[in-house]
């Protein structure tokens, strides 16, 4: 076996129901996902990889904790991307609603205030 995968090329690859797979298939049956010939990089062995799937469960969505964030009223371009992030203006509390999620990738944690 190579020792290491990095330098091994995809020659080719194939779903289970084509030529070149469908022993394979016969072998992991509906388990199978694709398989794949690859060469080592001085092409001097072939292998042959196959991808399995091993499990399946329920992805259980994660709640999103809304945060609130203070947003100046001359900051009309960071409104606008706000809302382009899906944030809602809250009328009672004059602040941003915004998952907290998307508020540390747009980095504006720093502006999270409590209610």
């Amino acid at each position: 076996m190579p020792t290491d995968d990095a330098n091994l090329k995809v020659l080719k690859k194939l779903s289970p129901h084509q030529a070149g797979a469908r022993k394979l298939a016969q072998k992991y049956g509906e388990a199978l996902v694709c398989v794949r010939h690859r060469t080592d990089a001085k092409g001097l062995y072939r292998y042959t990889t196959v991808e399995l799937l091993v499990d399946k469960t329920n992805v259980q969505a994660r709640s999103e904790r809304i945060v609130s964030l203070k947003i100046d009223f001359n900051e009309g371009a960071l409104r606008s991307v706000i809302r382009a992030a899906g944030g809602s203006w809250d009328q009672e509390s004059k602040l941003w609603l915004l998952p907290r999620r998307v508020a540390g990738v747009l980095n504006l944690l720093d502006r999270v205030v409590q209610r």
